[in-house]
C-alpha cells in the first residue's frame, strides 16, 4: 500500500542525457551503452532545442530556490560546446529572480580541448572527470571501441581543465581489478590534483544468470578491503583535524553521524529526488533505472514537478524502504540504510541485503570509532559562541579561505567551517 503523501516534493535536481546512451568509448563495465536498445529509432541520439528548453523552462519554473542541472549520458560533449551555450541562455530566460542555479558535467574526457575549458571555466560548471586512477587500472576497462587505451587523453583532459581554473572531480569506479589498487589510486589521483573523488562500486547483474553479478564486478570483500584502506589513506592526510582530500561518499556518512540529511541518494531512507530526462524527452524516475517499468512521461506532455510527485514516483521511491528484517535489525541501518537499491532489487524479485553488505559491514566496523570521535569535535566546535575572533571580520565582505573561523574554533575557515 502506497501512503498518502503529507508534503509535495520541491526539484532541486535534473538529470539530463542530451546524447542519450551514445559515446565515444566502449568501457567493458558500462552499464548505460546497451540502452541503445530502448531508442531504436535513430542510430544516433540528439536533444533538440525544444526540448532542451521546455526541460530546463519546467525545472526552474516548478523548482525550489536552488536546481541543478547534472548533464550525463553517455557522453554529453557529443552534443558540442554550442548546445550547452544554449542551455545556459535557456537557464538565464526561465531562472527566477534569485534563483540559485548550478550545472554538473560528467565527461570522459576525450573531447575536452581549449574551447571547453573556457566555457566550463566562464560558466563555472563542476565538472566530474570518470578517471579510475594509474595508467595500468584505467586501461583495464576504460577503452575505445577499437580496444585501445584512453588514459593518457583524460589525464591531459584533466590537467587541462585544472590548469585553466575548471573545477573538476574525480569519478572512479571501483572494480573487480581497481578494488586491488586502493592507495595507488588514491595517491594518483591527489598528485595530478584531483583533491575531490567520487568512488563508485560497479556491481552489475549477468543478463543470463538471475541473481548473479557481472565478472568485472567488485566482489563484497573486495570492496571492504579497499574502502577501509581508502578511508585510512583519507585520515592519514588530515591537517589540524580537517581534510585535505575529500571523498563524497566519507562526506555523505559523516551527515549521517552529525543528524544532518547525507547528500547522496543510497544513504537515504528513500529514493526518487531527482529525474532523469532523456535525449528525447523522456523521464524516469532514477539513472539507474532508465526502463519502461520506471518512465514517468514526457516532458513535451507532462510537468517535471507533477512526474516528481506522482503516485509511480513515489512508488519507486519507498521500494527502498522496503527492508529485510536483517537490515531493520542491523546497528549500521542508521549509516547504511541498505544502500543503493540497484545493489539488491536489480534482479531479485524479493528483498534481501544489498549484494555488498559484507562490504559496508567491515567497513564500518572499522570506520565507526573514527567517524564518531569526528562527529563530537565538529559538534563541539559549533557549539561554542561566536568570538571577538569572528567579530573583527567585517559584515560587508565575504569571509576568505585564510581568515580565522567565526564560529570562534581558532582555526583558518578553510580548515573549519569552510571545508
Amino acid at each position: 500500500m502506497i501512503p498518502t503523501r503529507k508534503h509535495a516534493k520541491t526539484l532541486d535536481c535534473v538529470l539530463i542525457k542530451p546524447a542519450g546512451p551514445d559515446c565515444n568509448l566502449a568501457c567493458r563495465y558500462c552499464f548505460y551503452l546497451p540502452k541503445q536498445e530502448q531508442f531504436p529509432e535513430t542510430p544516433t541520439h540528439r536533444m533538440s532545442p525544444q526540448i532542451l528548453e521546455e526541460t530546463v523552462r519546467q525545472a526552474l519554473q516548478g523548482g525550489g530556490e536552488e536546481v541543478v542541472f547534472a548533464w550525463q549520458g553517455g557522453e554529453p560533449t557529443l552534443m558540442g560546446v554550442a548546445f550547452f551555450e544554449q542551455a545556459v541562455e535557456f537557464e538565464q530566460r526561465h531562472g527566477r529572480d534569485g534563483q540559485v542555479v548550478g550545472n554538473g558535467l560528467q565527461t570522459n574526457g576525450l573531447l575536452i580541448d581549449d574551447r571547453w575549458c573556457r566555457f566550463l571555466r566562464q560558466i563555472d560548471f563542476l565538472v566530474g572527470v570518470s578517471l579510475d586512477g594509474p595508467a595500468h587500472v584505467h586501461n583495464h576497462y576504460r577503452v575505445t571501441r577499437g580496444g585501445r587505451p584512453t588514459w593518457e587523453r583524460v589525464v591531459a583532459a584533466a590537467r587541462r581543465m585544472l590548469d585553466t581554473g575548471v573545477q573538476v572531480n574525480a569519478l572512479t569506479v571501483v572494480n573487480d581489478y581497481s578494488a586491488c589498487y586502493a592507495c595507488e589510486i588514491y595517491e594518483f589521483l591527489k598528485e595530478i590534483g584531483l583533491r575531490h573523488m567520487q568512488f563508485i562500486p560497479c556491481c552489475e547483474w549477468d543478463p543470463h544468470r538471475s541473481g548473479v553479478p557481472a565478472p568485472f564486478s567488485a566482489s563484497p570483500a573486495q570492496l571492504g578491503v579497499f574502502l577501509c584502506t581508502l578511508f585510512d589513506c583519507w585520515l592519514a592526510d588530515f591537517d589540524d583535524g580537517a581534510p585535505t582530500t575529500f571523498v563524497r561518499w566519507f562526506d555523505s556518512l559523516f551527515a549521517t553521524y552529525v543528524r544532518v540529511p547525507p547528500p547522496e541518494c543510497t544513504l537515504l531512507p528513500e529514493c526518487g529526488r531527482y529525474l532523469v530526462v532523456e535525449h528525447n524527452g523522456d523521464v524516469f524516475s532514477c539513472d539507474f533505472y532508465v526502463e519502461p517499468t520506471w518512465k514517468l512521461g514526457n516532458v513535451l506532455t507532462d510537468d517535471l514537478a507533477d512526474l516528481l510527485n506522482s503516485l509511480q514516483q513515489e512508488r519507486f521511491g519507498l521500494r527502498k524502504a522496503a527492508l529485510p528484517r536483517a537490515c531493520l535489525e542491523c546497528r549500521w541501518l542508521t549509516q547504511c540504510r541498505g544502500g543503493c537499491p540497484k545493489e539488491r532489487l536489480r534482479v531479485l524479485a524479493e528483498a534481501k541485503p544489498n549484494y555488498f553488505c559484507e562490504a559496508y559491514r567491515m567497513f564500518f566496523a572499522h570506520a565507526d570509532g573514527r567517524f564518531r570521535a569526528l562527529a563530537d569535535e565538529w559538534t563541539q566546535t559549533r557549539s561554542k559562541p561566536v568570538k571577538a575572533v569572528g567579530a573583527t571580520l567585517p559584515t560587508d565582505r565575504r569571509i576568505g579561505r585564510n581568515d580565522p573561523c567565526p564560529c570562534g574554533s581558532g582555526r583558518k575557515y578553510k580548515r573549519c567551517c569552510g571545508s
